[in-house]
Parts: C-alpha cells; structure tokens; sequence
C-alpha cells in the first residue's frame, strides 16, 4: 500500500467482507462529456508522479474524478488491486478536510454487478441479495485499512492519440481508515494498479480504451506513470516472466549478485511493488547480503552509526553525506540474475539500495522482511525501481525494465510539434500546454 515509513509495505487484498454503509443504490445518471472515438487499444494516458523514496516515502498521482471532475492524490500502489478515495460517508479516520473528500451521488455498485465479485472470492462473497450494496475491506500489510463501498464514477482522462473520455469506473468510497505509523498520510487514498480484473487498468482495457499495460518511471524528484503501451521502449528492455501462481507482480526465481559475482543465494521470487519504499529480503538473502556488504567496508572510513534509527543500518563519514552520490563509490554494485530466462538482470547501483538520512548518514534500504511478516516474500520496492522505467505487461505476461531518465519523457514527441490534444495529463513535462480540466 501506501508507503509512509521504511517499514510500510505492500498491500495483500483481505477477503470476506460483511459491512454496510448508507448509500442509496441508483445508479448515477449519464452526463455530457467531452469524447471522440478511440481506436481499438490505440492510445495511453500518462501521468506526473510526485514524491521520493526519503524523506516522503511515496510516490503520488493527482487524478480528476467525477463531473465536474474533482482532484484527488492518491499514492500508487502496483502491490494491490483497489483503488479508494476517502469518503464524506461520513468518515472515520480520514485525514482530509470534508471539502476535500469524495461525496457519493447515489453511484452505489450493487452485488449483481460483474466487478463486485472481482473484488472477492467465491468463497467469501459477502452478499445476500443481488440489490445489496458492494462493501468492500482492504488491509496492507503495514497494519493500515480502508472499509468501505464500492461506487462508480467518471474518470477524466487525455489520451495520447487526443481524445478526451470520462469511462465509468468502479473503485472505493472509504468510509472508516486506519492508519499506521505515527504521521498521518498526505494523499487522499491509493490507485490500485495490480494484476487483478478490479484495478484501474483492467477495467480501461475491458472498455477498449487502452492495452492492459501500465508501467511507471521513478525519480527523486517524482516521475512519470502510464496506462497502455506507447511508451515502451521497443529496444533495451529487459523482459521476465510474471510468475503463474501469483496474485502479485512477481517473477523468479533469482540469484543475488554482489560486484558482478553470484552469492549462492537462490531461488528468490520477487514481487515489484511501487507501494513499498524499500526493498524487503527474506531472511536469509538479508543476511547474507549484509555480511557482504560488511565485509567489503573493512578498511574503509565509515562506522557503524548505531544512533540513527532512520533505518536498521546506518554508516557514518567523517563528515555528513549529503547525497548518495557523495557514498557510493565505498559500496558495490547488486543485481538479480533471473535463472528462468537468459541474460536477463535487474542491477542494483549502489544509488538503488543506499539512501542519505537526515543526520547525514547513509543507510542500507534493502531489509530483512523476515522480520515484519513477510515470511519468505521478497519486495522489490521504490528505492530498487529508481531511474527505471518499469512495464507491467499483463497481455503477455511480463515484466520489464530499463534505464530511463524519469525526469523527462522518452518520447519527445509528446511535447514537441504537437497540438495541445495529443498531450495526455502532462502540463508538468510539457509546460506550454495548461490544463482545461483543473
């Protein structure tokens, strides 16, 4: 989920979810819009992203809901399939102002509805009658919740081949949130964006307008997320296979590599997760990893930095870092070697697993899951995905990745020589275009 603290995770979706809020169950009433005809899985909609791995420890998106459409951060989470807003229901635990929450317009999803079952299991659907309402219950791992109703909304969006539409999505109105950690989130709620038929991307692509493709390319200064496939590279990726017996975007298994030599450390299966701002080993590829890593300072000027409890292991100089580039050269470089595919690595730079705390030391952001219940599962979170661009492609199931700049589109030609109707949700890149949805 939302990734507020180096120990917030990813989301795992709960099931069984038997509770009612009091909405009326009409749907809402169609609306003019904006629209022009999109050729079939022919366009995208990108994105600017804002945050960082430390200090914030998320990475958010702003997104219009609604008509007139109404602006909402949500952070991005590629570990978990629903999307919610907080919601004036009234709310428990919302941090926002009531201005600022989503208000229901009589928009309720009903049981009978298709994507209500997408929500739940056979096992543990919740409904008694089909005109029931669709509640839903989502817990992350990091101990936070969102409990909820289901709804529908118009979702306005600019497509790279220039129309403008506002499809009809579902997601969730959450009425009572809990949340860990001791500072309340910033954003307004989550834009789930995993595998399943509920997620944002699942649903555009079941309506035409897009490939089930969504990718995203992080910065320390933010970066840039995508529904569809025009912006994958058609060179220089690197592709894997997601793993068949996983609800998660995971692959493997991999080997741990430590300055271009393999560690014996195997068979680890790998869930990219942009919920997570840190990488999580399992136990044994954690410590592994930090007795290399140990091992290799011997002689060099930094020491254990015991006091700084940004992390569980810090190093200071002998003078503040103020960057990791400032560091990096006393580190050595990472990477996963996938052994189900040929040639095919994920490298870790030393600026992809180290991060600069605000004592001026720098701290080790790959940590021992084991120990916050992740058991066997292996994350690979923001600090990892840094300076990537990264593709979930769940048409032909695969993840890839390659080497980008994230601070600027890889195709200039989506600000350069075009109209303002081919530029999709990107005033920020392209600052000669100004919005007219604001």
């Amino acid at each position: 989920m939302a990734k507020r603290c180096g120990l917030t995770l990813t989301a795992f979706l709960v099931l069984g979810l038997f509770f009612s809020c009091c909405f009326s169950e009409t749907n809402h009433p169609q609306t003019n819009k904006k629209s022009a005809h999109l050729d079939s899985f022919g366009s995208s909609a990108i994105f600017p992203l804002h945050g960082n791995v430390y200090p914030l420890g998320y990475y958010s998106v702003s997104l219009s809901i609604g008509n007139p459409g109404k602006r909402f951060d949500l952070d991005i989470d590629t570990g978990s399939d629903l999307t919610w807003v907080q919601c004036d229901a009234p709310c428990t635990g919302c941090t926002k102002p009531r201005e600022h929450l989503y208000k229901p317009k009589n928009n309720l999803v009903q049981c009978e509805d298709p994507l209500c079952a997408a929500f739940h299991s056979p096992a543990s659907f919740p409904c008694n009658n089909p005109s029931d309402q669709c509640d839903y219950e989502v817990e992350y791992a990091d101990q936070g919740s969102s409990l909820g109703v289901l709804v529908k909304d118009y979702f306005p969006l600019k497509f790279t081949n220039g129309s403008q539409l506002g499809p009809r999505l579902a997601f969730g109105c959450g009425y009572d949130q809990k949340h860990s950690g001791l500072s309340m989130p910033s954003t307004t709620g989550v834009l789930g964006l995993g595998t399943g038929k509920a997620s944002i991307v699942s649903q555009l692509s079941r309506l035409g307008l897009t490939r089930n493709v969504v990718g995203h390319c992080l910065s320390s200064q933010g970066g840039f997320l995508f529904f569809g496939n025009d912006l994958v590279p058609s060179s220089g990726v690197m592709w894997t296979p997601m793993s068949r017996n996983s609800n998660h975007y995971s692959s493997g298994p991999a080997e741990l590599v430590f300055n271009g030599k393999p560690t014996g450390v195997k068979a680890l299966n790998l869930v990219f997760d942009s919920g997570s701002s840190y990488t999580y080993f399992n136990s044994k590829a954690y410590e592994a990893l930090v007795k290399l890593v140990r091992s290799d300072l011997k002689g060099k000027p930094l020491k254990d930095a015991t006091e700084d409890k940004s992390l569980p292991i810090c190093w200071k100089g002998s003078k503040p870092f103020k960057s990791v580039h400032d560091a990096q050269n006393y580190f050595k470089p990472l990477a996963l070697s996938f052994t189900n595919v040929k040639n095919v690595q994920l490298h870790i730079s030393p600026e992809a697993y180290l991060m600069v705390s605000q004592h001026g030391n720098v701290c080790l952001g790959i940590l021992n899951g084991s120990e916050v219940g992740l058991e066997s599962t292996n994350i690979i979170g923001d600090i990892t995905l840094l300076d990537k661009i990264l593709i979930y492609d769940n048409e032909n199931q695969r993840i890839g990745w390659a080497p980008a700049n994230c601070n600027r589109l890889p195709k200039s030609e989506y600000c350069e020589g075009v109209s303002q109707r081919y530029v999709a949700n990107l005033e920020e890149f392209c600052p000669a275009f100004a919005s007219d949805d604001q």
